[in-house]
């Protein structure tokens, strides 16, 4: 198998249908089909399922197409460092939990990657999707957080999707909310504080449950709000007495000081870390990104 034909498979996937991957790629259709035969051969396996919808990858093929991914990536990567041909552009993608400190390391990334041509992608998300789309390949990384609450049941799925999951640094669950907020001023809080007011959460869509939630604890509430947005999440906070539960790390400069964090008692523990490929290891622009994921934990928190 030979790395165009990796690349025909992966831009075959990306347009949905061999007519406009063929188009995009210059290559006659008749050349595609043939290249995805060939390696679905030599596989043993059908890697697409054609209709006359076009060409949609099959579970077999989803794994595949995802390492395949990996390894064209890779070897842009080394091109782009010891070769003396350019090629298309370098490519880093995360997905994310709703972390201000993730942010601003992605900032830092797209600071270094220089003038040349670069494709970035922040993908702030729900817990599945990060899952998903570290598994496919389609991120580099994915950033999130282990508890005793979901390590069970998110350990689970992590092992299924041959994932690792590599700690940053560990946080005590805090409340966010408006400094005018009733509770602002307190040293500490419990859940039954919080019971009276408006609990805002990130949707998870199908995977609405305490294992995949973006929060560490849920308190009991008689008001719920549930945003994708976390500019509307804190514009929400900052208009009414609801509130959050995250890490704590949380910019003080961010709302010019409008939000603050007020740890829960509760005895539980957030393991805020990343999850990659088994057996795959960080690139530079990896290794830069997780630097400036520890530096601004240790800024904000």
């Amino acid at each position: 198998m030979t790395l165009q034909q990796m690349r025909y498979m992966l831009k075959i996937a990306e347009t949905g249908s061999m007519v406009a991957a063929s188009r995009v790629l210059s290559v006659s259709q008749p050349s595609l089909s043939e290249a995805v035969s060939v390696v679905e051969r030599e596989l043993g396996f059908s890697l697409f399922t054609r209709g006359n919808t076009g060409a949609t990858p099959t579970k077999e093929g989803m794994e595949f197409l995802g390492r395949a991914r990996q390894v064209v990536l890779q070897m842009d990567n080394l091109e782009r460092r010891y070769g003396g041909n350019q090629p298309e552009g370098m490519r880093f993608a995360v997905s994310s939990h709703h972390f201000t400190f993730v942010e601003r390391a992605f900032l830092d990334v797209a600071q270094q990657v220089g003038s040349g041509r670069f494709d970035l992608v922040l993908n702030e998300t729900q817990t599945q999707q990060i899952i998903d789309d570290v598994a496919r390949c389609d991120s580099d990384l994915g950033v999130m957080y282990l508890s005793r609450a979901n390590e069970g049941a998110v350990g689970r799925v992590l092992d299924r999707n041959k994932l690792e999951f590599y700690e940053l640094f560990e946080a005590v669950p805090h409340v966010f909310l408006r400094f005018g907020h009733p509770l602002a001023g307190r040293e500490s809080v419990s859940l039954d504080d919080l019971y009276p007011y408006p609990q805002l959460s990130f949707v998870q869509g199908a995977y609405e449950s305490s294992a995949f939630s973006e929060e560490p604890l849920w308190a009991p509430s008689a008001k719920t709000v549930k945003v994708s947005d976390r500019g509307f999440a804190t514009s929400f906070m900052l208009h009414s007495d609801a509130y959050t539960v995250t890490s704590g790390v949380y910019p003080e400069f961010l709302q010019r000081g409008a939000i603050t964090a007020v740890p829960i008692r509760s005895g539980e523990r957030m393991h805020i870390g990343y999850v990659m490929p088994r057996g795959l290891t960080l690139d530079a622009i990896g290794e830069a990104f997780v630097a400036a994921m520890k530096l601004y934990a240790k800024v904000e928190g």
